[in-house]
């Protein structure tokens, strides 16, 4: 689950990446055309991945319901992260692209 939870939330870093204002803020640059279609599509792949995962593992019944529960874990944490440790949340989630899925393959 901790895979998923992480893959979920690294889908989620690239979400808010691929907003304009949210790229300047973290990133200190503006960001180059077509940049942000990239983090999007990264993004959505990173949910659909966590949720292939978790219904995998679980099933369809259970592994919906612990789907939601562990992304909106991962989105709180980076809602009320974000306006006082944003450069930590970002390394997190860079942590979590490299570690979930390497969590997801040697514990499965």
């Amino acid at each position: 689950m901790l895979s998923i939870a992480m893959i979920g939330y690294a889908g989620f870093a690239a979400l808010c990446l691929a907003m304009d204002k949210h790229f300047s803020d973290l990133l200190g640059r503006k960001p180059v055309p077509g940049q942000l279609r990239g983090l999007r599509l990264v993004g959505w792949l990173l949910l659909l991945v966590s949720l292939v995962l978790s219904v995998h593992q679980r099933g369809w019944a259970h592994g919906v319901v612990e789907w939601i529960a562990v992304l909106m874990a991962g989105v709180t944490l980076w809602v009320f992260g974000l306006p006082y440790q944003p450069r930590l949340l970002l390394g997190l989630a860079a942590v979590s692209l490299v570690a979930g899925p390497l969590l997801a393959v040697f514990a499965g």
